[in-house]
């Protein structure tokens, strides 16, 4: 069972983003390799393909396949992923949000544009969690980039779309465009993710980050973010379309997300 230092549990309360090296075990790495190779051969109605026609390599999505995808299920709700995310947020009763798989194959000169998540999922909050799990070596010339602190900057921004980096709407109460990529650096120092198999990185849903593609990267690039709420989440209606976009089913604003779709996950206290 992971249990995080002082340190680590510091850093995340202040920079928004911990890299924590060889947290993740073999064996839960095996499944989701597996559950990743069983998402891609049948991917979901809610998968993506960021690639523009005509260019190189390939960039795939998918989420909220883990009630088809048992290894997913597994990992997400058994033992060192939920104790992690239980123990950043400061919570016993972790709540499961839903994983993301991220792949990019070799010479995908597609980037992952700089954004936060907060604004494309249905939820509020500050006690959340993204538990970004390599399956491949990155490094620094292909590794995740997140600002520190930024998940402590009170603005919130319109989210883009992957596929050709547009904003979802002109304008939003409470919210503005992204602004430049020079001025979202100005916000804290960027901290460059050079990880290996077993490590993950874990980053709050308001930190902004981004991703280089892989165009003279020989190897594929396989992710699966494990995403998770604490205690303060609640439902939420955005003014567009959320990400991934689940149906209210019940839920109203400032509801609790008492449905089955989130499921609650007992963790030891520490």
């Amino acid at each position: 069972m992971a249990t995080l230092s002082d340190h680590q549990l510091d850093a995340y309360r202040t920079h928004g983003v911990v890299v924590l090296p060889g947290v993740i075990s073999q064996a839960n790495l095996a499944k989701i390799e597996a559950g990743v190779a069983k998402n891609m051969e049948n991917p979901s109605k809610w998968a993506n393909e960021y690639t523009p026609e005509g260019s190189g390599g390939r960039f795939f999505d998918d989420y909220v396949n883990w009630q088809k995808i048992p290894e997913f299920a597994q990992v997400a709700l058994e033992g060192d992923l939920p104790q992690i995310a239980g123990e950043l947020m400061g919570t016993t009763a972790p709540r499961f949000f839903h994983e993301h798989v991220l792949v990019k194959e070799p010479g995908t000169a597609t980037p992952t544009p700089w954004h936060h998540d907060d604004p494309y999922y249905g939820v509020e909050g500050m006690d959340n969690v993204s538990i970004w799990v390599p399956l491949d070596p990155i490094p620094s010339t292909i590794a995740l980039r997140c600002i520190q602190g930024s998940h402590l900057v009170p603005r919130r921004f319109i989210p883009n779309a992957f596929k050709d980096n547009a904003p979802y709407v002109e304008d939003a109460h409470g919210y503005e465009p992204l602004p430049s990529v020079e001025e979202m650096e100005s916000f804290g120092d960027t901290l460059i993710c050079e990880v290996n198999p077993g490590d993950a990185v874990a980053f709050h849903f308001r930190t902004l980050h981004s991703a280089p593609g892989t165009a003279e990267h020989a190897m594929r690039r396989r992710i699966v973010s494990f995403r998770y709420v604490g205690d303060d989440a609640r439902w939420s209606s955005r003014p567009w379309k959320t990400s991934p976009p689940f149906e209210a089913e019940g839920l109203n604003d400032g509801d609790e997300l008492d449905d089955l779709r989130f499921p609650r996950v007992s963790i030891d206290a520490h």
